[in-house]
């Protein structure tokens, strides 16, 4: 087993929108992702000073329009993924080697051992893909290994839920016929797909479907916060049944029993959360997916930085060492093994 500094344990984490940070950076702004910001939740000084040891890099399309639910034109979705993708491999060049875009689970792990970060591509909705899956092909040589078939909007693939509290995930139809091919073929390259923001009866045509692991890269309990966004017991179960696995979103409104956004959000709450998928989907399949840079977080965690807290909270709430290691990086290892295929 791999061995860790029992001090700053690394935590590979199942979200961040750290690139749209670094590809729509407005003119004029003073940011580097080599250099320690002052907003923002990641950067890489703060990355190796709190353990961080990478995860899934986000590429995540904007609306074009006020109506960020609105369905994105696919040349307009593809235009843009290039933009973020390309982004993602300039910091990777950049880097001087602290960084690389991982496309194994061995270059995953080695990437935690050295202290350095692994970033996995991630494509959050499907948009840039056409419904033949031929752009799927060449993402994946590129080096996708995740993607969630939908952000909140409805695309050529399925239904996304829209951020609706109170409210059950069970808004809309299922997959369309172009997103059940597009679960069966990430099935045979061996990427990952994330039932993040899929809606209900789209989350069952994939627990149908997949042959892989369902996992939920940055997803909460609904049942504490009756946000569309999070996962019912009965999904819980399913993810359970198939080894899969849930990364705790930090996103405030989806933490809170009241679904507000108010940055002053004890730690507990999330503790809470993480209680609840231990005890629903067992502490192999729980971990942590931040949302950074993409959510309001609460101001107790504040950034990258806060992750010890978190952990340290974790550990005082009567988590063990071999617990806390499962929930920060093995359990992500554990699953991505049962899914990649290289």
């Amino acid at each position: 087993m791999m061995s860790v500094d029992s001090a700053l344990i690394p935590v590979l984490d199942g979200h961040n929108d750290v690139l749209l940070r670094v590809a729509y950076r407005q003119e004029g702004e003073d940011y580097s992702f080599f250099l320690e910001n002052q907003d923002g939740h990641l950067d890489l000084p703060r990355a190796k000073a709190a353990g961080f040891a990478g995860g899934f890099f986000a590429i995540y399309i904007p609306p074009v329009s006020d109506d960020s639910h609105a369905p994105l034109d696919r040349y307009y979705a593809l235009e843009q993924a290039m933009l973020i993708s390309s982004c993602l491999f300039q910091l990777e060049r950049q880097s001087g080697g602290e960084l690389k875009v991982v496309q194994d689970v061995g270059e995953l792990e080695g990437q935690v051992k050295s202290g350095r970060i692994g970033a996995i591509m991630h494509m959050e909705g499907a948009e840039p893909i056409d419904e033949d899956l031929h752009a799927l092909e060449v993402f994946y040589r590129a080096g996708l290994r995740s993607i969630g078939i939908v952000w909140s909007r409805p695309n050529a693939f399925g239904y996304g839920v829209p951020f609706v509290f109170p409210s059950t995930p069970d808004i809309g139809p299922g997959l369309t016929d172009a997103g059940k091919r597009l679960v069966k073929a990430c099935n045979e390259l061996g990427i990952l797909v994330d039932v993040s923001h899929l809606n209900e009866a789209g989350f069952w045509d994939v627990v149908k479907i997949s042959e892989a692991p369902i996992v939920a890269t940055h997803s909460n309990v609904h049942a504490i916060c009756p946000v569309s966004r999070n996962l019912t017991d009965r999904q819980l179960d399913a993810i359970r049944d198939s080894d899969g696995m849930v990364g705790l979103n930090f996103a405030v409104a989806f933490l809170r029993p009241d679904g507000k956004r108010i940055a002053d959000t004890p730690i507990d709450i999330m503790i809470r959360h993480i209680d609840y998928l231990v005890e629903r989907v067992g502490i192999d399949r729980v971990g942590l997916g931040s949302d950074f840079d993409g959510a309001l977080i609460s101001s107790h965690i504040s950034d990258v930085t806060g992750l010890p807290k978190l952990l340290n909270a974790l550990r005082e709430h009567g988590y063990s060492q071999e617990e806390l290691e499962k929930m920060a990086f093995r359990n992500w290892l554990r699953v991505l093994k049962l899914t990649w295929k290289s």
